[in-house]
């Protein structure tokens, strides 16, 4: 608080800055980490955490800061919260905005911005950033009045994490920062501002005599289950029905990939018994989902079609937007699953099961005549990292074949340990991610699996790992290429080659040495349980650097515009 005081009606009235009520405010919604940067416009808002118990991480770059607050959420469950300056440091936040409103994570985005009086005068550092995000944000304040902030953080942290979660933007004048004032009330007014928990009983009676008169349902898992914290009722309802289940990318972790039922991931590069059973079902249960293209292939009329669907979500815009609905259930995930668990009648779906483990031999069948067991491959690495991590280890990726090898073979047991962007599928935001995730938990195993060309777009928060003294261990897939776009060149552009060759890259164990990180060099498959080993007994930062083929290609995989059964590859 500040020490001005003034006298009204005989009474004194203790005043606070702006800086001073908003951080206050931060604390008040149990705020103990903000990710940030400081630059001029929010030098109030610094000036003042000299005094706040919330603790601050200063990462190289504002990217880095969203994506940390972003996988801090993610992990924590709590709304994740970072700061930037006005101008360019607002603009380096977009990326990671619209990171978390695709993926629907729960963020409050504080910005400066220059003095009320230069608004709209193109003064120096002066963006709008508020309509810059308009589209990738669930609301945003400009703040014009510094006695509303109390409300303001209230009800940006209210939207954040109810609903469907996603970022809200406050953008904060340098002088409603700086103004010394008697706050107002914090009670929230947000009467246009709706949601539905509970499902409707109606629909949910429904969906229990559809499920127990079906012969091939399957169950379809998303990030929505993760969010709501639907995973042990959904756990429940697949061992009591005994039901075939896949997840997408977002949706990992809703049951552990050891569970019997779990087909695996559905989509583009899914598994052929998940891709084949969800083409082949007759009840799709669709809960958290929003049916995206990687799933569908884009093809939302030829998808699942000898299927009835029940779609579950919190957000009714998503209900029938890409596929036709036929029983739409608007609710939170975990509420739904709870009473549709109250009323469900197992179904006799033996000769569905029969079938399904006809396409995991299959599967299996496939994967085995491919994979070579010989060699330094990052399926072998993924593999044997499983092995040794700790099981409730938390791994970030990147973007790219690294992401996609890290789903398919990595052990995740449980929600809130598989950490990634699905929606945007950004680059660069695995380490900061790692930060994020270690900072939520410091006593957690946290490792980042990442790529060459993902790694360097964040590279210089290796200098916050050290600074804020995180023991992430990083397993870097080096094949000197853009994977994924070589990947898709290989395939689908006759091999030409074009613009993906990184020929020039740094030693990367230097690299790691210069900002004082262990560096281990791995190139053949029988250093790698002990590099591993090491990299685990040491109390510190470490990059492994593995050599793998260019060559290496992630299988199976949908074509873009296929159909999901028309995989190629094993």
């Amino acid at each position: 608080m500040s020490k001005n005081k003034a006298k009204e009606e005989g009474q004194t009235v203790l005043k606070s800055t702006g800086a001073e009520l908003l951080l206050n405010s931060l604390v008040k919604e149990g705020v103990e980490v903000i990710f940030g940067y400081p630059g001029g416009t929010v030098l109030s808002i610094y000036d003042a955490l000299l005094h706040s118990p919330i603790r601050h991480i200063l990462p190289r770059h504002e990217q880095a800061a969203v994506h940390a607050a972003d996988a801090y959420a993610r992990v924590s469950g709590k709304v994740g919260v970072c700061l930037g300056t006005s101008g360019p440091g607002a603009t380096n936040l977009v990326t990671g905005i619209a990171t978390a409103y695709m993926d629907s994570i729960p963020m409050v985005v504080l910005t400066g911005q220059v003095q009320t009086t230069l608004l709209g005068t193109d003064s120096f550092q002066e963006v709008d950033i508020s309509g810059i995000t308009l589209p990738i944000t669930k609301h945003s304040y400009i703040v014009k009045d510094a006695r509303q902030i109390p409300r303001i953080v209230k009800e940006a942290f209210y939207i954040a994490r109810t609903g469907r979660p996603g970022p809200v933007l406050i953008d904060l004048p340098k002088d409603i920062q700086a103004a010394v004032v008697e706050p107002e009330t914090d009670e929230l007014s947000l009467t246009s501002y709706k949601f539905f928990s509970k499902g409707n009983a109606g629909q949910i009676e429904e969906a229990t005599r559809a499920l127990a008169e079906c012969e091939r349902p399957v169950l379809y898992a998303g990030g929505g289950v993760i969010s709501s914290g639907a995973g042990e009722i959904l756990n429940k309802i697949v061992e009591k029905g005994n039901l075939p289940i896949v997840t997408t990318l977002m949706g990992m972790g809703s049951l552990p990939t050891t569970h019997p039922n779990l087909l695996g991931m559905v989509g583009m590069h899914g598994t052929v018994s998940a891709n084949y059973a969800v083409n082949d079902c007759d009840l799709l249960i669709a809960v958290g989902v929003r049916f995206d293209d990687r799933v569908t292939s884009g093809l939302g009329h030829k998808f699942a079609t000898k299927a009835k669907i029940i779609h579950i979500d919190i957000d009714p815009a998503e209900i029938g937007k890409v596929v036709k609905t036929h029983i739409p259930i608007v609710g939170d995930a975990r509420s739904v699953l709870e009473d549709l668990s109250k009323k469900l009648v197992p179904p006799k779906i033996d000769a569905w099961w029969k079938q399904i483990h006809e396409w995991q031999k299959e599967q299996k069948s496939r994967q085995e005549s491919s994979e070579n067991l010989q060699e330094l491959t990052p399926q072998n690495i993924i593999r044997v990292l499983g092995e040794k991590a700790d099981p409730q280890a938390i791994v970030t990726t990147d973007v790219g074949q690294h992401q996609m090898w890290a789903a398919q073979y990595y052990p995740v047991l449980r929600p809130r340990q598989f950490i990634t962007s699905g929606g945007l599928g950004t680059m660069g935001f695995g380490l900061p991610a790692a930060i994020g995730a270690q900072v939520a938990q410091p006593d957690a195993q946290v490792f980042l699996i990442t790529g060459d060309g993902s790694f360097q777009m964040c590279i210089q928060e290796l200098a916050t790992t050290v600074q804020c003294q995180l023991p992430i261990k990083i397993i870097l897939l080096n094949n000197g290429v853009l994977g994924m776009v070589r990947q898709l060149q290989k395939l689908f552009y006759e091999e030409r080659y074009n613009q993906i060759q990184l020929r020039d890259n740094p030693d990367f164990v230097k690299v790691a040495e210069a900002y004082h990180i262990r560096g281990i060099r791995v190139t053949r498959l029988d250093e790698v349980a002990s590099a591993i080993d090491e990299a685990l007994a040491y109390n510190g930062p470490v990059l492994l650097d593995f050599t793998i083929s260019e060559d290496e290609l992630v299988f199976p995989m949908v074509p873009s515009g296929n159909e999901i059964t028309d995989m190629i590859g094993r």
